[in-house]
């Protein structure tokens, strides 16, 4: 791992608020991910399973976690189980955990060796009541590929019919929506790498610079600061291609006179940032391209402002979206009278900004967590209201990362520079 080390008592604490959920002599087991076929005797890079990375600390693959915490064997409560390695795999693959590291890592004082998991678990379900099973219950997730944490839910279920079984996901989803102290600060580092590359990559924007080439300024700057990459596909799109949502070629030529939105962040020791900034080639705003930018940058200085303990979700929507409609009306692209007349069910606003203002962030970058609950301190979100006119060639968003806290919030992105002055200056400096 490029990452520094981390706090133990960040994953002995999460154990601990997720067995106090748990059903009274239950289990419950965590796996990692697959390692991903690509091609030939490839794979695909690999990343933790991020639930077990949440309760253990452990990032390599072929671990399992399990939860006891009625076990009438103490020792037995919490067991980690973590790849042998030998010869061979330290010349192929090079250093895995020690028992002793993922002692360090986890808290976790039992560990033992992947290759008696299935044993071990066996003993123990004879004892318990109940299993919990964990899957990727995200409400934007469907796959059709059976993932390893599918193939044992499966598995576990036919072996042991009797048992009642229990979904993890709920219990997770709620654990990981309030962030703790070390996981803010966590995504405060992401947040700092991810400014170093925003203002690298000002110095260096000029008209004729491809957008690859300013992918790469920003990759060069998150390994240069220990991130793992970046915590996304990068989106880098100069003039009309800014209008597309999910832009991903970023391999067009910058033209003088056109904008540049930009969508990246890092990702460090698991956790993620999510930044948007959007900025002129040739380092001036035209009038209009001001007018739009600080439209979208009303919105979003309103919508941060609903970002603390006790908003409903459906009213953030909805006021987010009537703030969104005045906007596009002063800048002549809505009419008053039509909006006064439109369908509840198909707001017009939705012409220009058509998708979601925010988003829950975390370890994963559209993270866990319950859509409609009303916001609580800890949480953390994206605000990235939005305003793309194709028939302009212009699309402008901006996006910062906002931690809810009891008295309001603050923003993990509050010295990226953001409005056009500052902006126009940084591209100045060259």
């Amino acid at each position: 791992m490029k990452y520094e080390t981390i706090d133990q008592q960040l994953f002995i604490e999460n154990r601990k608020r997720f067995v106090r959920e748990m059903k009274p002599n239950h289990i419950a087991v965590f796996v990692s991910n697959d390692e991903v076929p690509r091609s030939a005797d490839a794979t695909y890079v690999w990343r933790q399973n991020p639930d077990l990375f949440y309760l253990s600390g452990i990032d390599q693959e072929q671990t399992w976690l399990v939860l006891y915490p009625d076990c009438p064997n103490p020792r037995q409560r919490e067991i980690l189980f973590v790849r042998k390695t030998n010869e061979t795999i330290a010349i192929w693959e090079g250093h895995k955990y020690t028992k002793e590291e993922a002692l360090a890592a986890s808290g976790i004082e039992n560990i033992q060796w992947s290759d008696s998991f299935e044993q071990v678990l066996h003993v123990l379900m004879t004892y318990a009541s109940g299993i919990y099973l964990n899957m990727n219950d995200h409400d934007r997730a469907y796959t059709k590929v059976p993932v390893h944490e599918h193939r044992f839910a499966l598995e576990m279920r036919s072996r042991y019919p009797l048992h009642s079984v229990e979904r993890s996901s709920p219990i997770m989803h709620k654990l990981r929506s309030i962030k703790s102290h070390w996981e803010a600060e966590l995504m405060r580092k992401a947040c700092g790498i991810t400014e170093k590359a925003f203002r690298r990559v000002c110095g260096f924007v000029k008209p004729g610079v491809t957008e690859y080439e300013i992918e790469a300024e920003i990759i060069h700057e998150f390994l240069r600061n220990r991130a793992t990459g970046h915590a996304y596909s990068p989106i880098i799109a100069s003039g009309p291609a800014a209008c597309v949502l999910h832009y991903v070629e970023n391999n067009k030529v910058c033209k003088d006179g056109d904008m540049i939105l930009m969508d990246f962040g890092s990702e460090y020791a698991n956790y993620m940032s999510d930044l948007t900034r959007c900025i002129p080639v040739n380092g001036r705003f035209t009038s209009r391209q001001r007018d739009v930018y600080n439209a979208v940058l009303r919105v979003m200085r309103y919508a941060t402002g609903m970002l603390k303990p006790g908003t409903k979700y459906e009213n953030y929507i909805q006021q987010v979206g009537l703030a969104m409609e005045e906007e596009l009306i002063q800048l002549g692209l809505l009419k008053a009278d039509e909006v006064k007349q439109q369908s509840p069910d198909a707001p017009l606003y939705k012409k220009y900004f058509m998708h979601g203002t925010s988003h829950y962030l975390g370890i994963d970058v559209h993270d866990v967590g319950f859509r409609y609950a009303h916001f609580e301190a800890g949480m953390v979100f994206t605000c990235e209201p939005g305003i793309y006119i194709p028939e302009e060639g212009l699309g402008i968003r901006l996006e910062n990362n906002i931690l809810i806290t009891e008295t309001g919030n603050v923003d993990l992105m509050a010295s990226i520079p953001l409005e056009v002055e500052e902006i126009e200056a940084l591209m100045a400096k060259g």
